[in-house]
């Protein structure tokens, strides 16, 4: 009984004395701090850089697929603009195919239509291997973009020691349930506290994929390492952003953080879609931690902490609640001293976030603790624990009945088909002008 009590109590206060030195040194690093950036209104329509949006898409919803086709087709940048968006073997094609007709006469739009499911990393190579501008925007297909999204990474990005940029996320669907609004207060910490202090040593440590840009020639460099991630033997499925972030800080390159490049992307709206989620990113943080302490020698102190702090606290947090649960059954005695540290950390960070950010929201955000205490800790145990796996993750895989497997690439107004020859190279082939009938699509 003494050593349940001692285990908790010794837990806790470790988990509480890590959290606020680690908390405190982020919350000060997270201020804006000053940035000398090229302005905009210096640069001639001739000397912006080229920009290829990627959005891959995978049983996309056709009015969330056209919302943010939309948004990135208005899009307020001077420079030159193509947009490849990558049907990853979509079972719903044929309902996906009046959003694509929309955009047939815009010459900016190419459509990449792959036979079967291949998943995002590879729908996102495809697209990479036949683009050609200067950098790469990887935006997610539920997701819309402020219309100066590019316009402000590709100033940031004109430094050439940055390899990649993220802008920041917000729910699309905040308003929609308790766990929406519970989520877009998890992305603004995420971004402007976690996101802000790494961007302060140039070491953001996961570009999310909703919005990232990247640099080309930096993203061709590491092409070959990001596509053949393995672990354990097996092929990576999951988790593209975060390694391929970790690639870019691995080659040297600076990643950064926008925080006024603002992207809006849909949340999930239920438990289990959220857990889903949460259990493929646990994976892939525990998978690319090993890569990351790698890099800590070459980084900033600070990104010691942050690595340490991501990843002991939850184990202190753990210990300490399995411990005060064990001494509940075991002696019928509430863990009191536990309790009570949880309990005022829990309000202290609350009313400084809220502080920081104006906005009294941010005390609801007290109803997360008991669904990280409850729902993630042994979330993030299980994860730990069956790493190779990748079930419970994304929806099923699909083939698209009499479909080749090779991809179709469909370039307005001229279509063309890539089919692949015995070298392995893409081979062009000139196809009839594209037209709004549907069965010239395919």
């Amino acid at each position: 009984m003494d050593l349940l009590i001692t285990t908790s109590t010794v837990a806790v206060s470790c988990y509480a004395l890590l959290s606020t030195v680690y908390k405190g040194a982020q919350a000060v690093y997270a201020q804006p701090a000053d940035v000398a950036l090229t302005s905009d209104d210096l640069l001639g329509p001739d000397l912006w850089p080229s920009v290829d949006v990627i959005i891959p898409c995978y049983n996309e919803d056709p009015l969330t697929l056209s919302a943010c086709l939309a948004s990135v087709a208005n899009q307020e940048y001077a420079g030159k603009l193509h947009v490849y968006v990558v049907d990853d073997g979509s079972g719903n094609r044929n309902a996906l195919m009046p959003v694509h007709h929309a955009y047939v006469d815009d010459p900016r739009f190419t459509f990449i239509q792959l036979g079967e499911n291949v998943g995002k990393r590879k729908a996102q190579i495809a697209a990479i291997r036949i683009s050609s501008g200067d950098f790469v925007l990887s935006v997610d297909s539920d997701t819309t973009l402020e219309s100066e999204v590019i316009t402000k990474l590709a100033v940031r990005m004109r430094d050439p020691a940055i390899g990649a940029a993220m802008g920041q996320l917000v729910a699309s669907n905040r308003s929609d349930t308790w766990l929406t609004r519970l989520i877009d207060m998890e992305y603004w910490l995420a971004c402007n506290e976690e996101r802000a202090a790494q961007a302060r040593f140039g070491a953001v440590m996961c570009c999310c994929g909703p919005c990232a840009m990247y640099r080309r020639s930096s993203l061709l460099s590491l092409l070959d390492q990001y596509e053949t991630q393995l672990f354990r033997g097996k092929p990576s499925d999951f988790g593209e952003d975060r390694h391929l972030t970790i690639l870019m800080l691995k080659a040297g390159f600076r990643t950064e953080y926008v925080p006024d490049a603002i992207a809006a992307t849909v949340v999930p709206d239920k438990l289990q879609p959220y857990l889903r989620q949460q259990l493929r990113w646990a994976r892939s943080t525990f998978r690319d931690t090993l890569l990351a302490l790698r890099l800590l020698p070459s980084l900033d102190r600070y990104l010691t902490l942050d690595v340490v702090g991501q990843n002991l606290g939850p184990l202190l947090l753990a210990i300490a609640v399995l411990a005060g649960f064990a001494e509940l059954v075991v002696t019928n005695t509430v863990p009191w001293p536990a309790a009570i540290i949880i309990a005022g950390m829990t309000i202290i960070r609350c009313s400084v976030i809220a502080f920081r950010s104006r906005q009294l929201r941010f005390f609801g955000f007290s109803l997360h603790t008991f669904i990280n205490i409850f729902l993630l800790l042994p979330l993030k145990a299980y994860a730990l624990c069956t790493l190779s796996n990748s079930d419970w993750l994304s929806r099923k895989s699909a083939t698209l009945p009499h479909e080749s497997k090779k991809p179709i690439i469909l370039a307005n107004p001229i279509a063309k088909a890539y089919g692949t020859g015995s070298s392995g190279t893409a081979e062009p082939i000139q196809m009839a002008a594209l037209t709004r009938d549907s069965s010239q699509l395919v």
